[in-house]
């Protein structure tokens, strides 16, 4: 069986990509990076779903990105937006950009897949997040590629890389119902930038926002809040 290295964070997203990998009959080794978010309930919800979900492996490898500052998930004196209207979710890069975050996770997500003999990487970013994440968008994908062809020895002696992005080109809400279909418990799933003690969601963040959206739009209940 083909092995592929899945980043998963605990939210929907990373979460409906492992259930893609799985049902695309990848060996899926996840992998949760604890880079000192402010959400950093996400760590023991990615635990939970690599179990349900039936990864091969899961690591979770611990860095420390605190020292980014500007940033609302990793500098304390950055507030995380809340309550912002669609037009101003729909502009501009928000605060909640961790810099060159992505670069760094998939440089870690390389480097122990090139360990266990994997050339298969899969991410969840898609369109709403590209449209204002740099590092969520195609062409960046794409470069990491070459990244990865040439700062390699499997590169260098010919390997491909192959970095899928199964949600890419999806609306949230089409992902809300692609992880109903492929049997992802969303109930388990965390969206949320400044979740509460025991990871109940702010219901005003912009992941907040966007998630509770998705659901309205895709006709699902969302498992993860109170009725």
């Amino acid at each position: 069986m083909r092995g592929a290295v899945v980043l998963l964070s605990g939210g929907l997203d990373s979460a409906t990509c492992l259930a893609w990998a799985r049902r695309h009959e990848f060996s899926a080794h996840a992998l949760t990076v604890d880079y000192g978010q402010r959400h950093a309930v996400e760590i023991d919800r990615a635990v939970t779903l690599a179990r349900e979900l039936g990864a091969a492996s899961h690591r979770i490898v611990r860095i420390d990105l605190s020292f980014l500052a500007g940033s609302a998930l990793t500098d304390p004196t950055v507030l995380v937006p809340k309550a912002r209207s669609r037009d101003a979710l729909a502009s501009g890069v928000p605060s909640t950009y961790v810099p060159a975050r992505n670069t760094v996770l998939l440089s870690l997500a390389t480097a122990w897949a090139e360990s266990i003999g994997v050339r298969d990487l899969v991410i969840g970013v898609n369109a709403v997040d590209y449209s204002g994440y740099p590092d969520c968008r195609p062409e960046f994908l794409r470069a990491f590629e070459t990244v990865a062809r040439h700062g390699t020895k499997a590169g260098s002696e010919g390997a491909a890389w192959c970095i899928h992005a199964p949600l890419l080109h999806l609306s949230k809400a089409e992902i809300v119902r692609r992880a109903v279909t492929w049997g992802v418990p969303c109930g388990l799933t965390i969206s949320c930038y400044d979740p509460g003690p025991s990871g109940e969601p702010c219901g005003e963040c912009d992941a907040c926002l966007i998630r509770g959206a998705a659901f309205r739009d895709a006709g699902v209940e969302d498992p993860s809040r109170p009725s």
